[in-house]
């Protein structure tokens, strides 16, 4: 890189760099939302997004700071009128109000199990006043930062980096083991060979994902009902310690080494393909395992029906995750593997 080129970079930094001055404020729970209502704290409408959490969120919001786990930093802008802008924490600010105001009530607990249906009022007082003295960590930039720069820093706090897929979280949040073992089994040799996942897709342990897919839906797929992440991370829950393992492992191996024989491409759609869809791999892992469960020494009488349009339409992507998808595709594989000519 040349010396003139150096000099053009520092010039064009020190000219885009923009000195923002902040400080940090640690505000008490009850003290944010009062003046969130009285709207010295508000949302500005330009450039937010509207109130998009989900029951599951705002649930797993409050019971987080119930738990005392850190709550990441919210972004704040004083302003000319002395009033407090939301950048970031709009969300989280929403529900607190909400919750405090006795209209959200808890569900799906994950730790706190028998909060379950409680409202605000119906939390007992010493822990209401714990809540309430719960205090959130808030920087807030000076009155005079740009609408502008508000407005790059919220563009960024809410587009840079990736979001953690839900098996990221759940080999961070369930280690024992069941993961333990379900790693494992991704470094089988056979579906390493059979299921081909890219080197990006393993990075974030889609392998994995797979996995647990396949001994999830096996043993529970008929009390699936919509959610696959709430779905899967029950059923890691209950096997954590509990799982017989030598009866997981054979099967599965029984499984691979029957796909390996009868299906020519393995999981993929083709015989180049270099990644495996979920959905095909679920109705094939599942439906096998699901046939060699009524027959082990299944010999199929024809596998055409791998190419067929019925195939197809069960194995794309579209409302995958409804309950009767789910069952059709599995079911679909395992009748036509016992179908007899």
């Amino acid at each position: 890189m040349t010396e003139e080129k150096r000099l053009e970079a520092e010039a064009q930094i020190k000219e885009q760099r923009s000195e923002i001055n902040f400080d940090t404020r640690d505000y008490a729970i009850d003290f944010l939302v009062q003046q969130y209502r009285e709207n010295e704290f508000y949302i500005p409408d330009e450039y937010q997004r509207q109130y998009i959490w989900e029951e599951s969120d705002k649930t797993r919001f409050i019971e987080s700071i119930f738990l005392g786990l850190p709550i990441p930093f919210m972004f704040f802008s004083d302003t000319d009128d002395g009033r407090c802008e939301i950048i970031d924490g709009a969300q989280r600010t929403q529900t607190l109000e909400e919750f405090m105001s006795n209209e959200l009530k808890l569900s799906s607990m994950k730790k706190l199990t028998t909060l379950e249906g409680f409202s605000y009022n119906d939390i007992p007082e010493y822990f209401k006043r714990k809540f309430n003295k719960t205090t959130m960590r808030i920087i807030v930039l000076s009155d005079d930062t740009t609408v502008e720069i508000r407005k790059e820093i919220f563009n960024r706090i809410n587009t840079t980096g990736r979001k953690a897929k839900p098996i990221e979280v759940r080999r961070g949040s369930y280690t024992g083991r069941f993961m333990d073992f379900v790693k494992r089994c991704s470094q089988n040799e056979i579906f390493v060979k059979v299921c081909p996942v890219s080197e990006n897709s393993k990075k974030r342990y889609e392998d994995l994902e797979l996995v647990l897919r396949f001994f999830a839906f096996l043993n529970n797929y008929q009390n699936f009902t919509h959610r696959v992440d709430e779905f899967l991370d029950e059923f890691v829950e209950k096997n954590q310690d509990t799982f017989d393992e030598k009866e997981y492992e054979e099967e599965f191996v029984r499984m691979l080494n029957f796909v390996d024989k009868y299906f020519p491409f393995g999981f993929r759609k083709t015989k180049n393909a270099k990644s495996t869809p979920r959905v095909r791999f679920e109705a094939i892992s599942v439906g096998v395992a699901l046939a060699l469960r009524e027959k082990p020494e299944l010999d199929p009488s024809s596998m055409e029906w791998i190419d067929s349009e019925e195939f197809l339409i069960h194995t794309t992507t579209h409302a995958s995750n409804s309950p009767k998808r789910v069952s059709g595709r599995i079911e679909y594989v395992r009748d036509e593997l016992l179908k007899e000519m």
